[in-house]
């Protein structure tokens, strides 16, 4: 039950003074509530960014409404606080507490942070800290929670390995609930917390441990992949995987935040995985086997989640979801359930293939108004380099059906600074924007507005990219001005990704247990929230690399030989790294095709 006087206290002299207080109360539509006394164990899901960005996180409603089915088990929730509210508790002397219960974070068993994005670390501190947690595990006593992680950034863990306890590598769905099960087990049977670690990352095979494991280097100073310290406890951390994902209970009763989100509105993932193999993706490796949800079950669980919510838009998730093998029939049969109730059904972004020359007909909804696709690359040969296989034939062809459907936007996504980039590829990115522009004229009568997203490649664990350098600030911010340069039509409009952003992104990205001792620094210098463009300051990080000595060259501009160690290797996927090293093999021989061909 809620702790009532941390309850009334945060009311009195708290929630009047700070902004937005609605994300701070829980007590939400669909929220579970479940008796302290009652449960065996309880467990509190971390989100470090705020509440609508978290409450949009569609994997943070999966594992809450996973958990929260288990009677033994109580499941909770908690964001990063805004500034205001981090000095106001700071201020009271009060700690950081679930929504649920209004429970401080100390009193659960444990603490699991969801890492989607590199930057979210400091937030990572900020939690600890005011939920009365030790940053660092080798400083926590058996009295405190154990701190997990799992997300896309654990798949190179070892930037913030100081601060959590273990990371789950894979599905969570699949592996948390016996993280959580062994650790009580662990606990009730006596010793120390090294021991009960120890244990996990014997008996546990989608869990890394990294007490157990110790930091190497190679010759040339750069880290290698972390060595077991610990008999039975493995090299080669393999990821869970749900197997049948149709199986997998749907979250058809989400949480309905109670302040506008960034995504209001029903999330559904149809698919796991990726039919594509593009060289520059790290989620299409670590994703794998592609995994289908049956149409039938979408439908179904699209009509109990409108229920259950009374939103009026449900997304369709997954990596590529117009190439969902029965997506026709998914929009066909969803249309005639949803849209006699006034509910609209949306694709975040759709892939450049021949099907998408009819898209724009099966999405004929009521919020047709834009389009968002994904060409990567502007040229054919370069794309087919990247390891993309559509043509601009297919694109173009699409874009004409969805002008004639209703459309006036289109959103394209692309990346510079890929290996092999040419002038040319540039060039290709406005003239590819322009030329979509003047066929929405063809079609309308007038220029369509298209916004071209130009996003800073970063060679990503896992893809087959990883053994590559990454480019230095001075060709993308050369890149940009080049792009904004060749621009003629009012009616394109180019965003390019922040340079400095894209910078410390490689470095967690590429980076090794030294980062540390940076992140803490940055952390206690007053770094929050620096996903935020506004909140985020790189001469604070700049100051913090150089104060701690770490040398960022090798890390990001120094390519790795094929056949180096590198520092996320202890962390394994489904196909197993030889399939990364083929696949760069592939690559670097068309990089010489594009060069001859180039001149």
């Amino acid at each position: 039950m809620p702790n009532r006087s941390l309850k009334d206290l945060v009311t009195r002299r708290i929630l009047p003074r700070v902004k937005t207080p609605g994300q701070y109360v829980g007590a939400e539509l669909n929220a579970v509530v479940k008796d302290h006394s009652r449960v065996r164990g309880k467990l509190c899901l971390a989100f470090p960014d705020t509440y609508a960005i978290g409450m949009s996180n569609h994997g943070l409603q999966v594992l809450y409404h996973e958990m929260n089915r288990r009677p033994d088990w109580a499941c909770e929730r908690v964001f990063a606080p805004w500034p205001d509210m981090e000095q106001a508790l700071r201020q009271q002397e009060l700690p950081l507490y679930s929504l649920e219960t209004f429970t401080p974070l100390d009193c659960f068993d444990v603490l699991g942070f969801t890492l989607q994005y590199d930057l979210g670390a400091v937030n990572v501190l900020t939690i600890l800290d005011l939920g009365g947690i030790p940053l660092r595990g080798v400083d926590r006593t058996p009295l405190h929670p154990l701190v997990i992680a799992g997300g896309p950034c654990a798949q190179n863990p070892e930037p913030l390995a100081a601060f959590f306890d273990l990371f789950v590598i894979g599905d969570g769905e699949e592996s948390l609930p016996r993280v959580c099960d062994e650790w009580l087990r662990l606990k009730s049977s006596g010793g120390d917390r090294a021991a009960w670690l120890a244990e996990m990352a014997r008996r546990l095979p989608h869990v890394y441990v990294p007490s157990c494991y110790d930091l190497r280097f190679d010759a040339e100073g750069r880290a290698t992949a972390p060595s077991p310290t610990v008999q039975g406890a493995s090299p080669l951390i393999r990821p869970a995987v749900v197997e049948d994902l149709d199986g997998t209970a749907l979250p058809t009763s989400p949480v309905v935040p109670n302040v506008e989100a960034v995504h209001d509105r029903i999330s559904m993932e149809i698919m796991r995985g990726c039919p594509w193999r593009c060289r520059f993706c790290q989620a299409t490796t670590i994703k794998r086997p592609l995994r289908l949800r049956k149409v039938e079950t979408l439908v179904a669980a699209a009509l109990e989640s409108y229920r259950n919510t009374g939103y009026n838009e449900i997304s369709l998730l997954s990596l590529s979801t117009s190439d969902y093998p029965h997506f026709d029939e998914l929009l066909r049969q969803m249309q005639e359930v949803l849209q006699p109730l006034g509910v609209a059904i949306s694709v975040p972004s759709l892939r450049v293939n021949e099907q998408l020359r009819t898209m724009g007909e099966s999405l004929g909804t009521d919020r047709r108004s834009g389009m968002t696709l994904a060409p990567e690359v502007a040229l054919d040969d370069m794309r087919r380099q990247i390891g993309k296989r559509v043509r601009n034939e297919d694109l173009f062809e699409g874009c004409k059906a969805a002008f004639e459907n209703g459309f006036n936007r289109i959103k394209l996504y692309f990346m510079c600074g890929l290996p092999g980039e040419r002038t040319i590829d540039l060039d290709g990115i406005v003239d590819m924007a322009e030329h979509i522009s003047r066929l929405g004229k063809q079609i309308s009568g007038r220029l369509a507005t298209v916004v071209a997203n130009v996003s800073n490649f970063v060679p990503k664990p896992h893809s087959p990219y990883q053994w590559n350098a990454m480019q230095r600030r001075e060709y993308f911010c050369e890149a940009h001005r080049h792009l904004w340069r060749r621009r003629q039509l009012r009616s394109i409009d180019i965003k390019c990704h922040d340079v400095e952003t894209s910078f410390l992104e490689g470095i967690f990205s590429r980076g090794d247990r030294r980062m540390a001792e940076a992140i803490e620094l940055v952390w206690r210098r007053g770094a929050r929230f620096d996903s935020w463009r506004e909140h985020f300051e790189p001469r604070r990080w700049h100051e913090a690399l150089n104060d701690v000595g770490l040398d960022v060259e090798p890390i990001l501009h120094r390519p790795y030989p094929l056949e180096a160690s590198l520092p996320w290797d202890h962390i394994g996927i489904r196909q197993g790294r030889s399939y990364l090293e083929r696949e760069q093999t592939k690559a670097l021989a068309q990089l010489t095709e594009l060069d001859c061909a180039s001149g």
